[in-house]
Formats: structure tokens, C-alpha cells, sequence
């Protein structure tokens, strides 16, 4: 397997620290607000890597964080008339469920920041007592003249880094660029520290929770690209100073998704929910798959619409071919092997160990609708038949895409055998009433 690495910038062959074991985290939400259909990429990007990793044989510990406690929990709070907790909560709990509805799993460790308070204090404190921090009036920064190497991953020198762009200037810092790790305050939720009642720094939060339940490096960190700078790189900085070793052995970074000509963001308003995106998530899905992970992605409606469709025959295909093998009573025959369904399997296995290129991935699962329809049309028999629903639920499982499709009963086999022998003579009043009942059932669509 290849995999882009953010860091050296180049494609390198997979190599776990432990043998058939992935540990592997990624940067997940600050809980204020629902999720937009930009912050979704990497919920289903990174579902769609651990999926691929457990299906070659690898054990994956995933964790992907909650950030609990936030500058921007306090105003929503403020504004909502609520505690913090209680706006964390709410948004916790509308993330699973978008997560779910996107067709990515929830079976992850996801830890919070309030419940790993005393680790990440802990760790600022080792980082203050070796010199790689510094206090402040109770204010604790980190010293980015001890981050050997900064901006190698995001690309930037320090020296090319203004102090007036991305980073506020502070005249207590000895560097413009260093960065603060706890922040003295006495507005929100606080905490009592060696420093005084505060809150710590967003770029320590993940760093300490990786060191405390990885103990060392992770295979994959991953995030999106925005993430890069400066959250990465201080991550990165810190544990390096630390450590003296790597945090994370592979980076990966998704792109943007963009609306129009501006990324997505709540910020700007230009952002579509994932809770507004309607019933057919599963089109959305295979819309984020269908360009790879490392490239943006432009959002029109159109071009959703386009996948939706996509996903329909898919989904059509795949249904028609399972609902013939069930009323054959064929689905718990042996598979065989077919040639052109081997050779499917082989260049969509491919083109994932090639860096999940997952839209040379799709074309493979397009391809497969077209031998399930040919195979409908009684060019192949029922065993080449069940070879390709078989290798349609391989791909579905991987690619984290729900079909819906079950056996039917012993009622909804009469009816279909019904419509089916309406249509075959040409009795399409019949067929379009029992097709509704069908429908009704959803068998169709």
C-alpha cells in the first residue's frame, strides 16, 4: 500500500510500527455547532481508511476527538441561555447522528477534553519545566525557537511567517510566534492549574490525548488541510521539543470543500448542514469519493444531483440482481469465480492501496453495475450473477455505502412474481399497481 505523506510530501509505501496493526488518529469537531457538509469529508474520507485497513487484515484503533471546551462554546452558550456542558452535549449528540446518517461508523474511541483535563496539564507542565514553555502572568506559551525544523510540514519558514497575519501580536511573547498553551481566564468553564484557573490551548489538547492513549507514535494522523497550519505544525513542535521522536509516522490531509469560490465555512455563512441534506446521504458519499481525497471539491447542486443518480443505478442494479438470487433462492449458493469479476476486484484493490484513490475505485464499482445488469439481461448465468452481488457488498462494506436491501417475505415474493408476470403480458395497468405496492415495501425505489 502507498500512502501521500503530508509530511515528506511524497507518496511511500505503508510500513505500520506494529505488525497488522493501524493506530491512527484524526482531529475531529469543536462541539458548538452542527456540521456542515465540508466538515463531513473527512468524517467519511477517514471512516473509508479504516475500512480498507480492517478489510486487508489490519487491527485499527481510530480515535477522532470531541473538543468540549472552546472559547466558542462559551458564546454559544451566552447566547443560548445554557451551561457549556450543555451545549457540548446537544452537539455531540447531533454529531453521531449526521455521522451515522453519512454512513460512517460511530464504533470509534472518541475522547473529550474536559475528560483529559489533568493530562493535558500535566503535559504543558513537563513542557514548562524543560524550558520549552514559559508563564506568564498565568498565561503559558511555548517557546517555537525550541521547534527544530518548524513549518516542515505545512511548507512555511519562520522567518516568512508574519506576526500580523495569522498569529495576534502579543507583546508578553518572547517570539511572536509562540503559541499559548494555557490561557489565564476567569470568563467560562475554568480550571485550576499550576498557573492558575484557566483553559489550555487548542494545539495541546490533541497531543496530550495522543501521548496518553498511544504512549508513543501513531502510524496516521490525519486531518483536513487546514488543519496543517498552525494546529499540526504546534502539535509537531510540541512533542518533538518533548519527545525528541516523531508524533505521528504518516500525515494525511483531505482537501477543501468549496462553495462556489470560498472554502465552506460557518464563519463566511456559506455552508449547507449535513442534517438539511435530505434522505439520499449515500449520493452525498459517493459525491465526496468520487474525487480524490487530497484535491478539493467544488459544491454545486448539480453536480450532488449527478451522484445522486449515480448511486440510483448502483443501487438499482444491485437490488434487481439480489432480489433475483433471492426469488431463485439462490443467495446461500457458493461463489464461483469469474473472470471479469476477478479482474474488477483486482483494479479496485488497486487503486486503494495506490493512496485510497477512491474515484478510480468508483469507476471499478460502475463497472460492476454494468456486468450485474448485463447478467440481468441473461447474458451470464445465476453464479456469475451472485459473484457480482457478492463483490457489490466487498465494495459497499469498504466504501461505507448502505443499499437498504433485504430479503424479501414470502408476501412480497408473490407480489413481485406478480409484477414480473403482469409485465412479461404486456398487463401494465396490473403492473404499474402491484410496481406501488412494490414500491410501498421499498423494494423500489
Amino acid at each position: 500500500m502507498k500512502i501521500y505523506n503530508s509530511l515528506s510530501k511524497k507518496i511511500e509505501t505503508f510500513e505500520p510500527l506494529h505488525e497488522n496493526i493501524v493506530n491512527m488518529y484524526v482531529c475531529g469537531p469543536t462541539v458548538y455547532n452542527y456540521i456542515h457538509i465540508g466538515n463531513a469529508r473527512p468524517v467519511i474520507f477517514f471512516d473509508v481508511v479504516r475500512r480498507y485497513f480492517e478489510h486487508i487484515g489490519y487491527t485499527v484503533h481510530f480515535v477522532s476527538n470531541f473538543t468540549d471546551v472552546d472559547d466558542k462554546i462559551i458564546v454559544k452558550a451566552l447566547e443560548d441561555e445554557q451551561s457549556e456542558r450543555d451545549v457540548a452535549e446537544k452537539f455531540i449528540k447531533a454529531f453521531y447522528e449526521d455521522v451515522a446518517r453519512l454512513g460512517s461508523s460511530t464504533r470509534y474511541l472518541a475522547p473529550r477534553v474536559t475528560e483529559y483535563m489533568s493530562a493535558i496539564i500535566d503535559y504543558i507542565d513537563r513542557l514548562v519545566q524543560a524550558g520549552h514553555a514559559y508563564v506568564v502572568e498565568g498565561d503559558v506559551y511555548f517557546r517555537i525557537a525550541h521547534a527544530k525544523g518548524y513549518g516542515q510540514l505545512s511548507g512555511r519558514k519562520t522567518e516568512e511567517l508574519e506576526s500580523g497575519s495569522r498569529i495576534a501580536i502579543n507583546t508578553r511573547k518572547e517570539d511572536p510566534l509562540d503559541f499559548t498553551l494555557w490561557k489565564k481566564t476567569e470568563v467560562g468553564v475554568t480550571y485550576p492549574s499550576p498557573w492558575g484557573e484557566g483553559r489550555p490551548g487548542w494545539h495541546t489538547e490533541c497531543v496530550a490525548m495522543i501521548e496518553d492513549i498511544f504512549g508513543g507514535e501513531i502510524d496516521i494522523h490525519g486531518g483536513g488541510v487546514d488543519l496543517k497550519f498552525p494546529h499540526h505544525e504546534n502539535e509537531m513542535a510540541q512533542n518533538e521539543a518533548l519527545h525528541k521522536r516523531s508524533l505521528a509516522r504518516y500525515w494525511m490531509h483531505n482537501g477543501h470543500l468549496d462553495f462556489g469560490d470560498k472554502k465552506m465555512s460557518k464563519s463566511e455563512g456559506n455552508v449547507i448542514l449535513v442534517k438539511e441534506l435530505g434522505l439520499d446521504t449515500m449520493g452525498f458519499r459517493l459525491f465526496t469519493l468520487g474525487n480524490h481525497y487530497r484535491s478539493p471539491i467544488t459544491y454545486t447542486d448539480a453536480t450532488l444531483e449527478h451522484y445522486v443518480n449515480e448511486w440510483k443505478k448502483i443501487k438499482r442494479a444491485y437490488a434487481q440482481s439480489f432480489y433475483a438470487l433471492d426469488l431463485a433462492e439462490y443467495l446461500d449458493e457458493s461463489v464461483q469465480s469469474f473472470a471479469e469479476v476477478d479482474a474488477i476486484s483486482r483494479r479496485f484493490m488497486a487503486a486503494m492501496d495506490d493512496d485510497f484513490n477512491t474515484p478510480n475505485a468508483m469507476t471499478e464499482l460502475q463497472n460492476l453495475t454494468k456486468y450485474a445488469n448485463q447478467c440481468l439481461r441473461g447474458k451470464q448465468d445465476l453464479d456469475a450473477l451472485l459473484a457480482a452481488v457478492r463483490l457489490f457488498e466487498t465494495f459497499f462494506a469498504i466504501l461505507g455505502l448502505n443499499p437498504d436491501v433485504e430479503r424479501m417475505s414470502k408476501a412480497t415474493r408473490n407480489i413481485y412474481l406478480a409484477w414480473t408476470d403482469a409485465r412479461k403480458n404486456k398487463q401494465f395497468e396490473k403492473a404499474d399497481r402491484l410496481r406501488e405496492q412494490l414500491v410501498e415495501k421499498g423494494i423500489f425505489a
